[in-house]
């Protein structure tokens, strides 16, 4: 199977349905299907960062209504900081020793990117390390919604208290999350805000606040190059507080005059004042006016759609999904939890044309790979070896074109947008390549870092299958965790003769040779003949196309 196979979802797209101007007709209702392996892997790939065995047979003991909560409601504290991991020839921390935090450091003048790729290494560790929650999914989500590019500001505190808003805050209120936004000092410098004065207005964030952020450009969305010019006099006056990594007001620089906006906003007037809370006062009064209207509703709900469920919505979901989510979203004054909740235990979610229909993204890929075969990294106490590895991995993702902390621009990750493709766009002839070569190494050799060692242990993860001493059980089991597509039973079988029983016809070739092991582990022979036929088992799958889809 090639590259070209990659198409998410092609199985559902038959002659047939082609001339159907719809996927499916489910809508939210509750799903009250079956709750098995298939449907919690479906649920837990797109709601966390691949489906760990542990993850699935715990919430297999859940309903699905149970299983949705926990992974919304529950939230996960931190159990570390970013270190200092970068003292060496090339730059000292004049103030934080190695392995120390510097979040509560005084600021660097010089060298402060060393601190902000030790954040950025330290994150791959926390998505890595996740809690059973879709936390970190949505960290991701809001990271790339509210785009900023931090290779292209200062200040490492401020990047850090940046992240930690959408961690702890990551299903809040999406009014509160265009209002931390809007002054947040990292915005405020990618999008230039800090610079925007009533002797000189910077309509930048003013147009990405309304066309990327909050109302779209949609068939729906009618606001004019007036609104602009009128908001971005609003966000007159806030500026970036370097020494103390936050934000201030500056009345002097506040456009203090009335702001007139047009029909698709109803010819709404916002007051100018001239005190020390007008800022705050008017970017209240500009939030109320964009949420009110109902198209600020829709578009988010299609953001979390394309996200997490599938890239092209046709007039059927935009009546029976994105409509209805609409509602709940606009009902529980945008509160994101409801909206969630209905959208994971619906219908829809778990319609059939919604497995395997979507390219996994780089970072969930190569994260979802340490999750999923449960890679075994040092303990946290050897941090060097640690932020070694996390960086290993972190590069991967960028030059497969998705560097968390750095979207290529305001709009985000071209695959969550960009029409027709979306996330088809993973993959090509350069990227492909690059996850078939990294997941090999991880299964043959491994990353080496600091004297010490990762790989996908093949036999450790074998133990984790209900019955590895029967070649048949075992395949299915690894399939049904690793793969989001069904592949046929002579596909199994030609995969099962290939790798297990290496050329030969009798499945006891395989029995055998699992259960000598298991009676004898210290064996080194048997050791080496059964992890060989499962490196050539594993290899297989996660060099597949199927292995790319979730």
């Amino acid at each position: 199977m090639g590259v070209t196979a990659l198409t998410p979802n092609s199985s559902h797209k038959s002659s047939c349905q082609q001339t159907k101007p719809f996927r499916t007709l489910s809508g939210i209702d509750a799903y009250t299907g079956s709750f098995g392996t298939a449907e919690v892997v479906h649920l837990l790939k797109r709601t966390m960062f691949g489906a760990a065995i542990a993850d699935v047979n715990y919430f297999k003991t859940r309903t699905v209504v149970q299983a949705v909560d926990e992974l919304i409601d529950n939230s996960f504290a931190l159990t570390s900081q970013p270190v200092n991991d970068y003292n060496s020839a090339d730059f000292t921390d004049p103030v934080v020793a190695p392995g120390q935090t510097w979040i509560n450091a005084p600021n660097l003048s010089d060298g402060d990117f060393w601190r902000v790729y030790s954040f950025r290494k330290w994150h791959v560790g926390q998505m890595i390390n996740q809690g059973r929650s879709i936390q970190m999914k949505m960290m991701l989500f809001w990271h790339n919604h509210f785009a900023t590019h931090i290779d292209d500001v200062f200040g490492s505190k401020m990047c850090y208290n940046h992240h930690m808003y959408f961690r702890n805050n990551y299903a809040g209120n999406v009014r509160s999350f265009a209002k931390f936004i809007s002054t947040d000092p990292i915005m405020l410098q990618y999008l230039g805000g800090q610079y925007n004065t009533k002797w000189a207005p910077n309509e930048n964030y003013a147009r990405e606040l309304q066309e990327l952020f909050c109302i779209g450009k949609g068939p729906g969305a009618a606001f004019t190059e007036n609104d602009v010019k009128e908001a971005a006099r609003v966000l007159t006056g806030w500026k970036v507080d370097y020494d103390n990594n936050t934000y201030y007001f500056d009345i002097n620089d506040h456009d203090t005059d009335n702001k007139v906006f047009s029909s698709f906003y109803n010819n709404t007037t916002i007051q100018g004042r001239n005190n020390s809370t007008a800022g705050n006062t008017e970017l209240d009064d500009l939030l109320n006016m964009i949420f009110a209207n109902n198209e600020c509703a829709l578009f988010i709900c299609r953001k979390l759609y394309r996200f997490f469920v599938y890239y092209d919505i046709d007039a059927a979901t935009e009546a029976n999904v994105i409509a209805p989510l609409a509602t709940i979203l606009r009902a529980s004054n945008y509160e994101l939890k409801p909206v969630l909740k209905a959208l994971f235990k619906s219908q829809h979610f778990f319609d059939a044309v919604n497995y395997g229909a979507q390219i996994k993204s780089p970072i969930d890929f190569m994260t979802a790979l340490m999750r999923e075969f449960k890679v075994s990294f040092p303990t946290a106490s050897d941090y060097v070896s640690n932020y070694n590895f996390w960086g290993t991995i972190q590069y991967f993702t960028y030059i497969m074109n998705q560097d968390y902390g750095n979207p290529p621009n305001v709009a985000g990750w071209p695959a969550y947008y960009q029409t027709p493709q979306y996330y088809e766009m993973w993959i090509n002839s350069t990227t492909y390549p690059k996850r078939v070569d990294f997941s090999k190494w991880m299964v043959e050799y491994g990353i080496d870092g600091n004297n010490t060692n990762i790989k996908i242990d093949t036999i450790a993860f074998t133990r984790l299958l209900s019955n590895p001493s029967n070649p048949n059980t075992l395949i299915s089991d690894a399939l049904d965790v690793l793969y989001r597509v069904p592949i046929s039973a002579a596909s199994k079988a030609q995969l099962k003769t290939a790798t297990l029983l290496d050329g030969q016809a009798n499945d006891n070739y395989w029995t055998s040779a699992w259960n000598s092991y298991i009676a004898d582990p210290t064996n080194a022979v048997k050791k080496s003949v059964v992890e060989n036929r499962l490196k050539n088992l594993y290899r297989f799958i996660v060099n597949s196309p199927e292995y790319q889809l979730a």
